[in-house]
C-alpha cells in the first residue's frame, strides 16, 4: 500500500500546533508497519531555516490562477528521525513570507495595531497547494492507493482529484488519478478556510460547485466542507470528537454535512512520538526518570521552580499549562479560580501565546503572585518538556478539545491532568473516581459542566491526593505512566480505515 499524506504544516519544517506533529509522526508509524509513505508541504521560510536538509529537484509545473499562470518547483527531504521522503512546494510569492521578527507567521500576520489576521490571499495560497499536490504525484511518478489530506488547507485537493484529475485529458494519468483514493481528517472543525465566493474562477472551479450541496456555505466558498464532502472517508481525532461535531453546539454549522456523512466518518485518537516525549530518555530534563524510578521528577520540579524564579519547594503543588491563549482552551474558567487557589499557596507555570485579553491576564496574575506565579509567552519547546516533566498537575479545562496532545505527554511524565470531559480528553482521561481508583483505571480528574466551580471541585479534588493521599497520588501517576498512547496503536486504526476504503472501490 501507497499513502501521500498532505498537510500545510510539519513538525521539525514548520509548527503551529498539534497538527504538525501527528503529520511528523503518523508516516512514520504507518512506514513501519509496511505502508509506503511520502508527505507533501510547502515551503515556507521556516523550512529553509530548519535543521532539516532541503535538496532542490529539477521538477517544476505551471498552474492556472485566475488570470495568471504561477509557477512551482518541489524540494526534497526526509521526516527527522526516519527515512520518509518529504517533498515540500516552492512558490516563494505565495510561501516564503513567514518572519517571526516582524511577526509574520504561515496563516497570519500581526498588524501595527497588535491585531492577528489572516493573509487576504490564504484562499489562493491553499487553493495553488492543493492542486500542486496532485502535480506532485505525477512529477514524483508516486501515485498512491491513498491520498490522506490534514485539515482546511488541504480541502480543495479532492475537488480537483475529481473534478480535474482523474477526468485528465491523457488517457494513462487519467486511470492513475482515477485509482486514488481519498481520506480527510479533520483536526479541528472550527477553523475551516471560508472566503468569499467570487475566488471561484481564481481557483479554476466552475459555478456549477458553487452549490449548497458541494462547495458554498452562507455565501462564502468553505475549504474545510469541501474536504469533508469530496472524502472517500473521513476521520477526526478522537471518537468523542467524532459525535460531539454532529451536534448544533461543536459542529460548528457542518453538522448537517458530517450527519449526512456519519456513515463515513470516524474518530481515533492520536499518539504521541515516544521518540520525542519520554521522561526516560528526554535530553532536555534536569534529570532522566520513568514509572519504575520516578524520583528523577523531583529535581525537575526543583529546576523548573527556580527556572520560573518560584519559591523552591518540593511539597508546595506545582499546576501548569502550554498552550495556545484562546478562548477554545478555557482560560476564562482559569482566570475564574486561580487567585483562590494561589492564596492558598499553590504554584502556576504557564508556557504559550496567544489572544492579547489572555496574555495581559496572565501577566497581571505574575503581577500579583511574583513568587508563585511564571509565564513564559511565545513557544519554547524545550521550556514545554520542562513544564511537563517539573510540574504536579497539568490543567486542560477545554471548552472543546478534538484530541488534545499536553495530556498524553502529561500522562507520559508523570503530571496529573485535570481536564474538561470534552472529545479527546474524555476519551484518554479516566477520572479518578472511588470506582475507577479500585478497578485500576484512573489517571487523572475531569469535570464536565463548562463553569468555574466544576473545575475548582475538580481541581481540588485532585489537590486533596496529593496531599492527604500520597500513595494513591503515586499510584495515580504510574497508572498514567503506563499508557499506551503511541503512534503504534494509532497507525494500526489508520491502516485498518486505509484498507476499508480500498475495499469500498
Amino acid at each position: 500500500m501507497k499513502c501521500l499524506h498532505a498537510a500545510s504544516e510539519v513538525a521539525g519544517f514548520a509548527k503551529t500546533g498539534g497538527l504538525a506533529d501527528v503529520v511528523a509522526a503518523l508516516p512514520l508509524a504507518l512506514q513501519a508497519r509496511g505502508i509506503d509513505c511520502a508527505v507533501v508541504m510547502p515551503l515556507y521560510r521556516a523550512c529553509r531555516n530548519s535543521t532539516q536538509p532541503l535538496k532542490p529537484l529539477d521538477l517544476r509545473f505551471r498552474l492556472p490562477m485566475g488570470n495568471r499562470i504561477v509557477e512551482g518547483r518541489l524540494w526534497e527531504s526526509t521526516l527527522p528521525g526516519g527515512a520518509v521522503p518529504v517533498y515540500l512546494v516552492e512558490q516563494p510569492d505565495y510561501f516564503e513570507r513567514d518572519d517571526r521578527a516582524t511577526g509574520r507567521g504561515i496563516y497570519q500576520f500581526t498588524n501595527d495595531a497588535g491585531e492577528t489576521l489572516d493573509y487576504e490571499d490564504n484562499s489562493a495560497r491553499y487553493g495553488f497547494f492543493a492542486r500542486a499536490i496532485l502535480e506532485a504525484m505525477r512529477l514524483l511518478n508516486f501515485w498512491p492507493d491513498i491520498l490522506h489530506l490534514h485539515d482546511w488547507q488541504t480541502g480543495l485537493a479532492g475537488v480537483y482529484l475529481h473534478e480535474i484529475y482523474q477526468p485528465h485529458g491523457k488517457p494513462d494519468l487519467r486511470g492513475r488519478y482515477a485509482s486514488v483514493r481519498n481520506v480527510f481528517t479533520i483536526h479541528n472543525l472550527a477553523y475551516q478556510g471560508m472566503f468569499w465566493h467570487l475566488d471561484m474562477p481564481m481557483l479554476g472551479l466552475p459555478w456549477g460547485l458553487y452549490t449548497m450541496e458541494r462547495l458554498e456555505f452562507h455565501g462564502k466558498i468553505n475549504f474545510m466542507k469541501a474536504g469533508i464532502i469530496e472524502a472517500d472517508r473521513i476521520s477526526t481525532v478522537s471518537p468523542t470528537y467524532a459525535k460531539e461535531i454532529q451536534t448544533t453546539l461543536l459542529g460548528c454549522g457542518l453538522h448537517g454535512v458530517l450527519m449526512q456523512r456519519n456513515r463515513h466518518l470516524t474518530g481515533i485518537v492520536n499518539g504521541i512520538d515516544e521518540r520525542v516525549w519520554d521522561p526516560s530518555l528526554d535530553p532536555h530534563l534536569a534529570a532522566r526518570y520513568d514509572g519504575a524510578n520516578i524520583t528523577g521528577k523531583a529535581r525537575c520540579k526543583a529546576a523548573l521552580q527556580q527556572h520560573f524564579k518560584l519559591d523552591v519547594n518540593p511539597g508546595t503543588p506545582l499546576l501548569a499549562c502550554v498552550s495556545r491563549l484562546a478562548a477554545q482552551k478555557g482560560f476564562d474558567l482559569i482566570e475564574s479560580i486561580a487567585p483562590s487557589f494561589l492564596r492558598r499557596g499553590v504554584q502556576l507555570a504557564i508556557l504559550g501565546d496567544g489572544d492579547k485579553v489572555y496574555r495581559a491576564m496572565l501577566l497581571k496574575l505574575r503581577d500579583e503572585f511574583p513568587h508563585q506565579v511564571g509565564v513564559h509567552l511565545g513557544y519554547d519547546e524545550v521550556l514545554a518538556h520542562r513544564i511537563e516533566a517539573g510540574a504536579d498537575i497539568y490543567l486542560m479545562p477545554s471548552k472543546y478539545e478534538p484530541c488534545g496532545l499536553n495530556q498524553l505527554y502529561s500522562l507520559k511524565y508523570g503530571t496529573i491532568p485535570v481536564v474538561r470531559a470534552t472529545g479527546g480528553l474524555a476519551d484518554t482521561v479516566v477520572d479518578a473516581s472511588t470506582e475507577n481508583f479500585a478497578m485500576g483505571r484512573a489517571t487523572g480528574f475531569a469535570f464536565l459542566p463548562y463553569t468555574p466551580a466544576a473545575f475548582a471541585q475538580a481541581l481540588e479534588r485532585a489537590l486533596a491526593m496529593y496531599r492527604d493521599q500520597p500513595k494513591q497520588w503515586q499510584l495515580l501517576r504510574q497508572t498514567g505512566m503506563l499508557q499506551d498512547w503511541s503512534w503504534r496503536r494509532s497507525a494500526g486504526e489508520y491502516e485498518r480505515l486505509y484498507q476499508e476504503t480500498l475495499q469500498e472501490i
